[in-house]
């Protein structure tokens, strides 16, 4: 019976250490990347595997696929709204750039389709 409690502790702590992503990265400027041309591309062709990634924009690579698929289930509140806050610019100042993006992360449009609803309640026309 104990050796059961100890194991459903253990999958309890690793479960609930699953829920978020990684924080650390939270406080980047994103006001200073969507500004700077450069930086910007930096971060696109790290998700597009087109070029070096810094350690941020590994992670984001990472978890980008998994945070689609489970409508970011995991990001905290500073995450969505970052997330918002990028994707608005992209559509509306870089739509070349979102239409790559959509491109390698959402080929089929599944998750175009699905956020379409939500995109447009924040007045984002993807």
């Amino acid at each position: 019976m104990k050796v059961l409690a100890l194991f459903l502790l253990a999958v309890a702590v690793a479960l609930a250490e699953e829920k978020v992503y990684t924080t650390k990265y939270d406080n980047i400027d994103l006001d200073t990347i969507l500004a700077s041309d450069r930086l910007l591309r930096n971060y696109v062709n790290c998700l597009l595997e087109k070029g070096n990634c810094t350690p941020d924009g590994k992670e984001l690579k990472e978890t980008l696929p998994d945070a689609l698929s489970t409508e970011c289930s995991k990001c905290s509140e500073k995450q969505r709204k970052g997330t918002e806050k990028v994707v608005r610019y992209l559509v509306n100042k870089k739509p070349e750039t979102w239409e790559q993006l959509k491109k390698k992360y959402d080929p089929s449009g599944q998750y175009t389709t699905k956020y379409v609803d939500e995109a447009h309640k924040q007045g984002i026309n993807v």
